[in-house]
C-alpha cells in the first residue's frame, strides 16, 4: 500500500466515522514513516488520543521520525496510562515488542532500524511531560516506577547520548535549572521535549485527585521525589563510571609523578589525552553533569558522617528495591559504588581541573581500607573487579589522592599494625591493615583491564607501605608476598620494594658508615643488617635443584615461562646486591652469593640451555625473546665481582640502577 492511499485511509476512517477503538487497529497495519506527519495531525484530537494515545507508543518509537508524534501523545494522552506503556516499553527495548507474532507486528518488525538508544531517548524525553500533568496526592509513586524502567533500560547500553537524555529528565523533573557550566562542556546533544516544547499544550488529567494534601504534606513528598532523583543519579553514575574507562586514577598518578611518565614517539599520557580528545572531553562533560544534578539534589558535601555510613553501612546494589516501601525520605539509600565514585570524582576534579569540590573527611586507614573491604571483600574478587571496573578505579584515584595529602590515618597515636601472620597460616589470625590495604591494592593490580589502573594501584600500596611504623610488619608484610602468592608480577613488585626498604635503610644518615657502606649497628633498621636478607633469601632464591633436576624440558619451559617475571626481577636484584661487590656487604648474610649461585643460579642457567636447544622446533619469537633476555641477565649476574666465581664484568656497567632490564616503571605484566 502506498503512502497517499495510507493517508486517504486514516482520514476517511477518523473519528465519528468510526469508533476508537476500530480506528486504532486501523492505523496499525497503515503506520510508516511516510504517514506520521498526517498521523500527528490526527492526534491533535484530544478526545482521540486520550483514548487510543497510550496504545500506540510501543508501535511508533520503532519509527524514525516518530518524536512528534510521542510528544503529541505525550501531552494529550491519559498520563496515568501513557506513563504505564513507556514504562513498559522501556522494559523491552532489547525484545522485538513482547507481543505475539501477527501480521501488523511482522510489517513494523520489517521496518524497524531505530537504534535502541534513540528508541531510549524518545520514550525518556515523554516522561518529564507526562510526570508534570498527574495531579495525584503522592506523585512519588509514579516516579518510583519511572525511575525503576529508565534505569533498567539505560543500564543495557550506557552511551553518551542516553546519558544525556537521562541529564534532560532528572533536570525536568526536579524542577531546577541551573546554569551552563563554563567548561568542559559537553557536545552531546538530544531532544529535549519538556524543554523545548510548548507546555501550553498540555492537556488536564482527566483522572485527577480532587483532594489536596496540606502544604506540610507537600513538602514531605517533595522531599521523597527529591530522594528517589538523588537515588537515582547516584546509580547511574555508576553504571556510567562501570562502562567508560574514565582514567581518574592514571591521570592523577602522572599529575602526582610526572617524573614515572614513560615519553617517547608516539606515546600520549592520560592527561594529554582526556584534554585533546573530543569524545573524551564528552565523557568529562557527562561526569560533570551528573554530579553537578547530585549537587543540585542535596548532595553538596562530604561530611565525616556521610562517610562513616558509606563505610559501616550495608552495600546498596540496587536502592530501586527500597523505593516502594519508603516512607520517608531517608528510607532511600544512595548506591553505595555511586558515592564511591562521586567521592572520587570530587578529589580528581579539584586535582585536575582545579575545581571547587567537597573535600571528604576521610584516610586510608580505617576509611579507605574498609571501602576497600567491601567492595572486594568476596570470595571472587576477579570477577568483582571485572564487573565494577570503574567503581574500583575510582578507589585506587581516592588513595592515591589520600597518599598524597597525608591522610593516612584518623588517630596517628595509636598503633595501625596488628601483627601479620608468617609461617602456617591461621585463617582466625587477623592480618595488619597494612598486610589488608597492600592485598586489596595487589588485587585491583592483577584483574583490572586498564594498565593505567593497574600501575597506580601498585605505586599506591608501595607508598602506602612505607607509613607502616613497624618495621618487623613490613618485613612480614613482604616475606608473605614472596612466599605465599601465586603470581609471578606481584612478587617481582614485592621485591622491588624490598630492594626499597634496603636502600632507604642504607641512605639514611645514621645507616652509612664512613666509607658510605650499608651499616648494620648505627640505626637499628632490620633492613640495614643481614636479618631481613637472611628472612626472604630462601623465597627470593629457592632451591631449584631438586625442582629441576629430574624435570622434562616441556615442564621446565612451562615452569619457567610462568614465573619468568620473578626470575627477571631475582636476577635484577642479585645484579644490585652483587654488581658493585662489597656495596651491600652488611646486609647479606655470610657465603649468601655462593649458596645462591649453586643452589637457583646454576640451575637456572643450566634449565634455560636445555629449552634453548630446542630452539626451531615449535618455538615462539616473544618466548625465545624473553628467555635470551633472561639468559643475558644471569650472565651478567654470573660475572658480577661481588657473585662468587664472577670476576666483574663491563657490561654490567649497562645495569640501570633498579635493574630493571631495560623496563621501567612496568610494576605490573599485562600478561599476569
Amino acid at each position: 500500500m502506498n503512502t497517499s492511499t495510507a493517508i486517504a485511509a486514516l482520514r476517511e476512517a477518523r473519528p465519528p466515522a468510526s469508533d476508537p477503538f476500530t480506528y486504532l487497529t486501523l492505523i496499525e497495519p497503515h503506520l510508516s514513516p511516510e504517514v506520521l506527519p498526517e498521523l500527528d495531525s490526527i492526534l491533535q484530537d484530544a478526545d482521540l488520543t486520550q483514548t487510543i494515545g497510550w496504545d500506540l507508543v510501543n508501535k511508533l518509537v520503532k519509527l524514525p521520525g516518530c518524536e512528534t508524534c510521542l510528544e503529541t501523545i505525550a501531552r494529550l494522552g491519559n498520563p496515568r496510562e501513557v506513563i504505564l506503556k513507556v514504562n513498559e516499553t522501556l522494559g523491552r527495548l532489547d525484545a522485538d515488542d513482547g507481543y505475539e507474532a501477527d501480521e501488523e507486528n511482522t510489517k513494523l518488525a520489517a521496518i524497524d532500524d531505530v537504534s535502541y538508544t534513540h528508541k531510549f531517548i524518545a520514550l525518556v524525553g515523554m516522561l518529564p511531560i507526562l510526570h508534570s500533568r498527574i495531579k495525584t496526592k503522592f506523585p512519588s509513586r509514579f516516579l518510583a516506577d519511572t525511575l525503576t524502567a529508565v534505569f533498567n533500560a539505560y543500564a543495557q547500553n550506557p552511551d553518551e547520548e542516553m546519558t544525556a537524555a537521562v541529564v534532560n529528565m532528572v533536570h525536568s523533573l526536579s524542577g531546577r535549572r541551573r546554569p551552563t557550566l563554563p567548561s568542559r562542556k559537553s557536545s552531546v546533544n538530544v531532544a529535549n521535549p519538556a524543554q523545548d516544547g510548548d507546555a501550553s499544550k498540555n492537556a488536564p488529567d482527566p483522572e485527577a485527585d480532587d483532594e489536596r494534601e496540606d502544604q506540610a504534606g507537600d513538602s514531605a513528598e517533595a522531599a521523597m521525589q527529591q530522594r528517589m532523583l538523588l537515588s537515582f543519579v547516584t546509580c547511574v553514575l555508576e553504571v556510567y563510571a562501570n562502562k567508560n574507562d574514565m582514567a581518574w586514577s592514571g591521570r592523577l598518578y602522572e599529575y602526582y609523578r610526572p617524573d614515572k611518565i614513560v615519553s617517547g614517539p608516539g606515546r600520549i599520557t592520560a592527561l594529554a589525552s582526556f584534554r585533546e580528545n573530543p569524545q573524551l572531553l564528552a565523557k568529562d562533560a557527562l561526569i560533570g553533569q551528573l554530579v553537578a544534578l547530585i549537587t543540585d539534589l542535596g548532595l553538596a558535601s562530604c561530611s565525616r558522617g556521610f562517610i562513616e555510613q558509606l563505610r559501616d553501612g550495608p552495600v546498596q546494589t540496587n536502592p530501586f528495591e527500597l523505593f516502594e516501601d519508603a516512607t520517608e525520605p531517608d528510607d532511600i539509600p544512595l548506591s553505595t559504588g555511586g558515592c564511591i565514585v562521586l567521592i572520587a570524582y570530587w578529589v580528581f576534579s579539584s586535582t585536575i581541573f582545579d575545581a571547587r569540590r567537597p573535600k571528604p573527611d576521610m584516610y586510608i586507614f580505617p576509611d579507605h581500607l574498609a571501602l576497600l573491604d567491601k567492595v572486594l571483600g568476596g570470595d571472587e574478587p576477579d570477577e568483582i573487579v571485572g564487573a565494577l571496573p570503574g567503581v574500583v578505579e575510582a578507589l585506587v584515584a581516592l588513595g592515591l589522592w589520600l597518599e598524597e595529602n597525608k591522610f593516612i590515618s584518623s588517630a596517628p597515636p595509636s598503633p595501625l599494625a596488628k601483627p601479620t601472620s608468617s609461617g602456617e597460616k591461621d585463617e582466625e589470625e587477623p592480618s595488619s591493615d597494612f598486610m589488608r590495604f597492600i592485598h586489596f591494592s595487589t588485587l585491583i593490580a592483577l584483574y583490572h583491564r586498564s594498565k593505567l589502573t593497574k600501575n597506580a594501584a601498585v605505586a599506591l600500596a608501595g607508598q602506602v607501605l612505607k607509613f607502616n611504623p613497624d618495621q618487623d610488619d613490613r618485613l612480614r608484610i613482604l616475606y608473605d608476598i614472596l612466599e605465599n602468592c601465586d603470581f609471578a608480577s606481584v612478587k617481582a613488585v614485592a621485591l622491588n620494594w624490598f630492594r626499597d626498604e634496603l636502600v632507604a635503610a642504607s641512605t639514611a644518615g645514621a645507616a652509612l658508615d664512613p666509607n658510605g657502606g650499608a651499616s648494620s649497628s648505627s640505626s637499628g633498621s632490620i633492613f640495614a643488617s643481614p636479618q631481613a636478607m637472611d628472612t626472604v633469601q630462601y623465597v627470593v632464591f629457592p632451591n631449584l635443584m631438586a625442582e629441576f633436576k629430574d624435570a622434562s624440558v616441556e615442564e621446565l619451559e612451562d615452569k619457567i615461562q610462568e614465573y619468568i617475571l620473578f626470575y627477571m626481577q631475582a636476577v635484577n636484584f642479585g645484579l644490585f646486591l652483587w654488581l658493585d661487590g662489597s656495596r651491600w656487604e652488611a646486609v647479606l648474610p655470610a657465603n649468601l652469593d655462593a649458596t645462591v649461585r649453586e643452589r637457583w643460579w646454576e640451575p637456572l642457567v643450566d634449565a634455560l640451555e636445555r629449552i634453548q636447544g630446542r630452539k626451531g622446533k615449535n618455538d615462539e619469537g616473544e618466548v625465545i625473546g624473553d628467555l635470551d633476555v633472561l639468559k643475558e641477565r644471569l650472565r651478567l649476574l654470573g660475572e658480577a665481582k661481588g657473585f662468587a666465581g664472577g670476576g666483574g664484568s663491563e657490561d654490567g656497567e649497562a645495569t640501570d640502577e633498579k635493574g630493571s632490564g631495560g623496563k621501567k616503571d612496568e610494576p605490573v605484566d599485562e600478561r599476569a
